[in-house]
């Protein structure tokens, strides 16, 4: 099993579709938005398009998430239920935030994914305790 994420760069936010795919069937789609790309910044950047080692990891703040592994002068990076990656409430500090859809949720002008805990829910049952990711 692996998961793609194919983004696209907007001022505000990062959007993206994610696929996991076993072997080169695709079985599950969702969305992701991350913060908008600035040169890797800590807190301020989503992470640089690359291959990534991935761990199914639990926390009090982030229950059942997946932890991305050896992201370049970064550390900490999850992938997490949250709705927003821009505007006045921001669920991310650089991780990957996944969702069933697109929508300005807040009415706040940015894209924000709805629906995140479902979203959370597929991968948690699809993905095995590890995996590669493929950013793109």
């Amino acid at each position: 099993m692996k998961c793609i994420i194919s983004r696209t760069y907007n001022k505000n936010e990062t959007i993206g579709t994610l696929m996991v795919m076993d072997g080169e069937r695709p079985v599950y789609k969702c969305k992701t938005i991350e913060l908008p790309w600035n040169n890797n910044q800590r807190f301020f950047s989503c992470i640089p398009e690359g291959i990534y080692d991935v761990i199914k990891d639990n926390s009090e703040k982030h229950p059942n998430h997946f932890r991305v592994l050896n992201v370049p002068e970064r550390d900490g990076i999850l992938i997490h239920i949250g709705n927003y990656a821009a505007g006045k409430i921001v669920d991310t500090e650089g991780c990957i935030l996944p969702g069933v859809y697109f929508q300005d949720i807040n009415g706040d002008g940015n894209i924000d994914v709805g629906d995140s805990t479902q979203a959370m829910n597929y991968l948690n049952e699809y993905l095995p305790d590890n995996f590669k990711l493929y950013v793109l």
